[in-house]
């Protein structure tokens, strides 16, 4: 109900800028800039957490990207989700190896129906399938006081307009959190991987979606440590490999055909990632749900940049 009151006020009241606070705009375009005008850029914390999928960020999280995400999250400034969901669009294509100036009419666009066992279509990149965009997801505890869930309100804005350039992009929120964890606020990164172990598992039968990806890219709003996005990997390869162990795939049996098939794309998505970003050489999980997931964030702190200066 507060969401619905945000978004009717939203039309009718004047806004003002998220990230400035300048009158009767959305975003202005220095904010804007401020958030997609550059390239999105690999980034990683020091110290990364075990499993932490390599991560791709559209902003530095400062100045006017931190004032508009925190608008959107925390003072339910929801129309700010289609700019920040056009920044994390551009940071999934980065991870993901769709392509950065796309052609509008080289892919099939996807539908909005729902997506189900078998449904997925070909046409992302090697043409192993569909595009997943997991966002990571808030406590229900947040998401009852804000209103919202921020990382899949600005996930489905994302895949809005990825797919209007024909990419095949899907949202899936499959993870859930299977136990209550504490506020991660004054928290530093070692307490963080310790609040998070084992918070997350993926939804009954979303195992059998996921291991149908041609790729999965976590999604979040923002990265500081990077224990929200091992965690999310670690949920996820769980269930890639226990549905490539015992799950079905549209109506046929899997056993050792479904590995191979999954295999096959856990060894092409490491590959494309290790000659699109020779820095991840080495650095690449290289088990077979580990090589499938990527993670993109709208922002990540200023120091998680650093990987891009050697």
């Amino acid at each position: 109900m507060r969401a619905w009151w945000q978004d009717l006020t939203d039309l009718v009241l004047p806004a003002e800028c998220g990230g400035c606070g300048r009158p009767r705009t959305v975003l202005c375009p220095e904010c804007r800039a401020a958030l997609s005008g550059a390239a999105p850029r690999r980034v990683r914390p020091d110290p990364a957490p075990p499993g932490l999928p390599v991560v791709h960020a559209a902003a530095s999280y400062e100045d006017e990207v931190r004032a508009a995400l925190l608008a959107h999250k925390e003072r339910g400034a929801l129309t700010l989700a289609t700019p920040l969901g056009t920044a994390l669009a551009g940071a999934v294509r980065a991870a993901s190896g769709l392509p950065l100036h796309p052609d509008p009419h080289g892919l099939p666009a996807a539908s909005d129906g729902p997506l189900s066992v078998g449904s997925g279509w070909l046409g992302s990149p090697g043409g192993l399938g569909p595009v997943l965009l997991v966002p990571v997801p808030s406590s229900r505890r947040a998401v009852r006081a804000r209103g919202h869930d921020p990382a899949r309100r600005i996930a489905l804005a994302a895949a809005g307009e990825l797919r209007r350039t024909g990419a095949p992009v899907r949202v899936l929120a499959v993870l859930r959190q299977r136990r209550a964890v504490a506020d991660q606020a004054g928290l530093d990164s070692r307490q963080r991987l310790r609040n998070l172990a084992g918070a997350l598992e993926v939804a009954t039968g979303g195992d059998r979606l996921l291991a149908g990806a041609g790729r999965v890219v976590l999604v979040d709003d923002l990265m500081t440590t990077g224990a929200s996005l091992a965690e999310a990997a670690r949920a996820v390869r769980v269930a890639v490999e226990g549905a490539d162990a015992y799950g079905r795939e549209a109506g046929e049996a899997t056993g050792e055909r479904m590995r191979r098939r999954v295999g096959k794309r856990m060894t092409e998505a490491t590959r494309e990632v290790e000659e699109r970003d020779p820095a991840a050489r080495g650095m690449t999980d290289t088990s077979r749900a580990g090589a499938m997931i990527c993670a993109a964030v709208v922002a990540a702190t200023p120091d998680g940049f650093e990987i891009n200066r050697n």
